[in-house]
């Protein structure tokens, strides 16, 4: 049986540093997340926390070095485990490889994931009830193309590894092309089934380039995890 690995605070607002916490911490042992209420992180900080607790719970639980997440009343500092220090990590590792033609049922999306939220979850969590889900994400370059010059807040890598850290996503991969087709290198690679777009993102580009090549293209409304709020990266951002 593993040892068991305790860590607690109020995981609110996470940032690369967190998920690279939780991914070392998670190394030591099964996670279990003891994730203060919102009244605990009022009590502790003085402050409401930034994102409700259902939502807090909810990110946490999606994140593949997460065993389990028990919500806590009184904020008792009793992790992180000793040794473990969020601010000090070696260099991101390298996005794997993009597999040629994997075996299964194939769904492919694409995106920026700027700011990583609940509705990012709930987006892959429906769409990996459909097959394995592989993520394309944007290039800083072709971001910026498309949304502007202070467009993305946060580097590719940073993103990428964010976006992997979801247990709902097969395997994250940075977009090696350009404009809204930024994906098409990767699509001849994986040969999805399915390309699935939210509304947002339906382009025309992406409709005809899955026509032409025998891919189902799926358009999905934004809609956000039952009881929790709908998000958007451009305002959490603030631009």
């Amino acid at each position: 049986m593993r040892e068991e690995v305790i860590v607690c605070g109020a995981f609110d607002d996470l940032r690369l540093n967190d998920f690279r916490f939780l991914d070392a911490a998670s190394k030591r042992g099964a996670l279990r997340v003891k994730l203060w209420s919102d009244a605990a992180v009022m009590t502790a900080t003085g402050t409401a926390p930034k994102f409700p607790l259902a939502e807090r719970k909810y990110l946490l639980e999606a994140i593949r070095f997460v065993d389990r997440v028990e919500v806590i009343h009184e904020p008792k500092r009793d992790g992180p485990s000793p040794g473990l220090q969020p601010q000090v990590f070696p260099p991101l590792p390298p996005p794997p490889p993009v597999p040629i033609n994997p075996p299964g049922t194939k769904v492919l999306v694409t995106g920026c994931y700027d700011y990583f939220h609940s509705g990012h979850v709930a987006f892959f969590e429906e769409c990996a009830a459909i097959g394995d889900l592989y993520v394309g994400v944007g290039s800083d370059a072709t971001i910026r193309s498309l949304k502007g010059p202070r467009n993305p807040l946060f580097p590719a890598d940073e993103r990428r590894f964010i976006v992997s850290c979801c247990r709902h996503v097969k395997l994250a991969f940075l977009n090696s092309g350009s404009g809204w087709l930024d994906a098409e290198p990767e699509l001849k690679r994986i040969r999805p089934q399915i390309y699935v777009v939210n509304e947002d993102g339906d382009k025309r580009a992406k409709r005809e380039y899955c026509e032409a090549n025998g891919i189902e293209y799926r358009v999905l409304k934004r809609v956000p995890k039952q009881g929790l709020p709908a998000r958007q990266s451009t305002v959490l951002r603030g631009f």
